[in-house]
Formats: C-alpha cells, structure tokens, sequence
C-alpha cells in the first residue's frame, strides 16, 4: 500500500459502453488506507468512491478496455 496518495487517469481507446468517450476519461487517486477515488471528465462529470483498486479495475476497466495509467510511471504496488 503507498505511504501517500497516488494519481492516476483512466484511458480509453475505445468506448464499449458509449458513454465516457475516449482518451483520458478520468482522474483517480489511489488513497493510503487502499481506497480508490475516481472523478469522470466529460459533460456531466461525477465522483465515485471505491474500498479498493481491484473494485474499481471489475467495475471500469472492461476487460483491460479501460487502462489504469499511473502519473509517476511505476506499477501499483
């Protein structure tokens, strides 16, 4: 678990459910304690909580449609 908050964007190369678009949909960020905050870009952007990266990778990240793309580079411990 990180020692201080982590950036991350979602990436889409292509939009499954036509909804979010794609390119950088999202901005998150991968808490301390393991928890996940995640705020949608577009028209009507919105926030969504998670307990945990692997919840939000189930629910947004499509099979691997969706990339979890860290701001400094390294994988997610």
């Amino acid at each position: 678990m990180p020692t201080a908050p982590r950036l991350f964007t979602l990436e889409r190369d292509t939009d499954i459910t036509g909804v979010s678009g794609t390119g950088t949909v999202a901005d998150g960020v991968l808490w301390p304690d393991g928890t996940v905050s995640i705020r949608w870009r577009g028209d009507r952007p919105s926030i969504v909580f998670w307990e945990s990266l692997p919840d939000a990778e189930h629910v947004h990240g499509h099979q691997g449609a969706t990339r979890f793309v860290w701001a400094d580079n390294s994988e997610e411990d």
